[in-house]
């Protein structure tokens, strides 16, 4: 079963990543303020994301990109936070989405370190 577990996370990491690349403002709209060069960095957190699916392949590169994964999943908290906060102020419809998803990074956090050997 955990054979296949790891295809899934490549498959959603590296769709993650695309979708970078093709909806950039999504991204951007739920970038922290204080992060600089918004665009720039909606690009590279793709990348980061569709190399971490591709590390995940492959057996030899698999300890690596778990890894990073949990590394990306960590470091795109921030943006989580920040899109539930945006979703509050607004009184957005799908606020109680984007509060069940911030403890998601755990699980993800989780089925990344499950490939580290």
């Amino acid at each position: 079963m955990m054979f296949y577990s790891k295809f899934v996370l490549a498959f959603f990491l590296i769709s993650a990543g695309i979708f970078h690349f093709v909806k950039p403002q999504f991204f951007m709209k739920i970038m922290p303020d204080y992060i600089p060069m918004h665009l720039q960095m909606v690009y590279i957190s793709g990348l980061v994301e569709i190399l971490c699916g591709t590390l995940l392949l492959f057996p030899e590169t698999q300890k690596l990109g778990a890894y990073l994964s949990i590394a990306l999943f960590i470091a795109v908290f921030p943006a989580n936070i920040e899109m539930a906060r945006k979703f509050y102020e607004i009184h957005h419809k799908y606020f109680w989405l984007t509060v069940l998803r911030l403890p998601l990074q755990i699980v993800l956090i989780w089925w990344a370190y499950q490939f580290r050997k």
